[in-house]
């Protein structure tokens, strides 16, 4: 049988009307990965910028406990003196300095561990996920691809990446899950603190603790208030400071996390993109029953014995 113009037009018309619809229906359904609520019973760290004194026994108790390569390339491999979070060093003390005054605080960096966290919910694979207990945010080799999205949609700039390895991890602090699996009460950084500059605990329990600090010590903390508490939606890992958050490279960050924001304007793309699929389906069905008409009169005209038309 011959094909003519008129039946491969109609051909198309109908794939393009069925994948038409399949859009419509995926668009009227659809929606982004929802963030992950809140876990049970949050655990984190508390940290008292004023209680710290440099020591750095944690950024050394932690490199042994999490059997990290010591990063000695600063003291021409001497001994460990990591200058700032890496695939080597999950976590680190480090010093702000004013440069126009005697301002000064030193800063514990690690992961977060965010109540709805950006690179768990950015992961393609789930390589990233909180722990729906605990809520410590786990890395899992076995779904890792490489990616790298995780160090992009951190807002913290935690996550990091094995460049020099074959076989590649994303390293970042994990609250020693390992050590407290174990049957360990708390992570090594915390257990070392010779001044209680940084606690472990049930979160809930770690803020109440900073807040009562906070009303014990007018004026003796910036902005008298936690950071974590709201930023990004909430952190596991509190801070509290006698200088601005900013200054010691805690970013100023809105109380909504940032899965939560992505989930709000992708939903508003997908609804846009409902319009112009409904108007699709619409323009389609007409041109289909027109379609209809034009062959029942050429079936009419060819069964009469005219010519079959062609478009």
């Amino acid at each position: 049988m011959k094909l003519t113009r008129r039946d491969a037009l109609r051909s198309a018309l109908g794939l393009g009307t069925g994948a038409a619809v399949a859009l419509g229906a995926q668009v009227a359904t659809a929606s982004p990965k929802e963030p992950k609520s809140s876990a049970q019973a949050p655990i984190g760290l508390l940290y008292d910028a004023t209680r710290c004194i440099g020591c750095k026994a944690c950024v050394i108790h932690c490199q042994q406990a999490n059997g990290l390569e010591p990063d000695t390339e600063l003291s021409g491999g001497l001994h460990l003196m990591p200058t700032d979070l890496s695939c080597k060093t999950k976590n680190i003390i480090k010093l702000y300095q004013a440069p126009d005054s005697e301002e000064h605080s030193f800063i514990k960096r690690q992961c977060m561990h965010c109540a709805e966290p950006a690179c768990a919910s950015g992961c393609p694979f789930h390589a990233l996920e909180k722990d729906p207990v605990t809520g410590i945010v786990g890395w899992d080799g076995s779904k890792c691809i490489g990616c790298r999205y995780c160090e992009i949609v951190c807002p913290f700039e935690i996550p990091k990446f094995e460049w020099d390895k074959f076989n590649p991890k994303v390293v970042k602090c994990e609250l020693c899950r390992h050590l407290l699996a174990d049957g360990k009460e708390q992570p090594a950084c915390t257990a070392c603190c010779p001044t209680g500059a940084v606690l472990f605990g049930k979160r809930e329990d770690l803020l109440a603790d900073a807040k009562g600090r906070i009303e014990a010590s007018p004026g003796k903390y910036f902005e008298e208030r936690v950071y974590g508490e709201h930023e990004a939606g909430g952190t596991q890992v509190l801070y509290l400071s006698g200088v601005a958050f900013e200054k010691l490279g805690l970013p100023k960050l809105p109380t909504q996390s940032l899965p939560e924001y992505a989930n709000r304007y992708h939903r508003m793309i997908y609804q846009w993109m409902a319009l112009p699929a409904a108007i699709y389906v619409g323009m389609a069905a007409v041109i289909q029953r027109r379609f209809k008409k034009h062959d029942e009169e050429a079936q009419a005209i060819e069964e009469a014995g005219g010519p079959r038309d062609q478009l």
